[in-house]
């Protein structure tokens, strides 16, 4: 089976602070052999860049993250951009919109957002974005800028949603959540979803699969969301794990997995 890319998994989180590194290696024996890890705040990016650095196949991405907002400040839209300069990240992200949450300001999260597209089509980078009960928002945000391309992690939203995305250069993050019978609405799309729109993720230490309910979860657990994708498709495992890790190789311009 060909290698495999979590997408999107916060490894530098405080969660992994004791065994990242049998985290690693337990993800690696899984055939997990990238991991792109987005930043959530302007505080958490050394300590993300060095996260990365310390291991195989770890792929930075800088941003500031939507429920995140008490530790942004409005200069840190202008170090995002030195970073990015700097550090050469495979993307610009974790950003977004998120209307679920109580008590976000959604002026300054729409500041944000919009400051961190302009910076990724600058910088000719792809988007890791997060959207809670914003996907509109995010899609009007995105076509309001234009020229970008990225991937809409735990996309929840409908079809329509998501071929609005797709016709913009967007590519879905689906993990854990689909591997819950509930979700019947994400497990009609991803049953029948165009293959090159797709991308595997965990969302590690959060979202844990059904399995996994209530655990920690990791990038090793990938593939079970690969397992349940492919039993929803009636494909091989193998083509879907071809697929997806040629997508993000692609989008995130990934080296081949070693």
């Amino acid at each position: 089976m060909a290698a495999l890319v979590d997408t999107h998994c916060h490894l530098d989180a405080a969660e992994f602070d004791p065994d990242r590194d049998e985290v690693v290696a337990r993800a690696r024996e899984a055939g997990v052999r990238a991991q792109v890890v987005p930043a959530t705040h302007a505080d958490a990016w050394p300590g993300l860049r060095d996260v990365c650095a310390a291991g195989d196949g770890l792929h930075p991405a800088y941003g500031l993250h939507p429920t995140f907002l008490e530790h942004h400040r409005p200069g840190h839209l202008e170090e995002l951009g030195d970073w990015i300069e700097r550090e050469r990240p495979v993307a610009v992200g974790e950003c977004g919109l998120d209307y679920w949450v109580d008590g976000l300001d959604r002026e300054q999260q729409q500041h944000y957002f919009d400051g961190q597209l302009r910076l990724a089509r600058e910088h000719d980078l792809p988007l890791v974005v997060h959207a809670r009960r914003a996907v509109d928002a995010v899609i009007a945000s995105i076509r309001k800028v234009g020229g970008l391309r990225g991937v809409l992690h735990s996309f929840s939203g409908s079809r329509q949603q998501a071929e609005q995305l797709w016709d913009l250069g967007f590519m879905l993050g689906i993990g854990g959540p689909v591997t819950y019978e509930r979700a019947r609405r994400l497990r009609r799309l991803v049953a029948d979803m165009p293959l090159e729109h797709l991308l595997l993720e965990t969302d590690a230490p959060d979202q844990p699969d059904a399995g996994n309910r209530g655990g920690r979860n990791e990038p090793a657990l990938v593939v079970r969301v690969l397992d349940t994708i492919a039993g929803l498709r009636g494909q091989d495992r193998g083509e879907i794990a071809a697929a997806t890790t040629d997508n993000a190789r692609r989008l995130f311009n990934l080296p081949a997995p070693g």
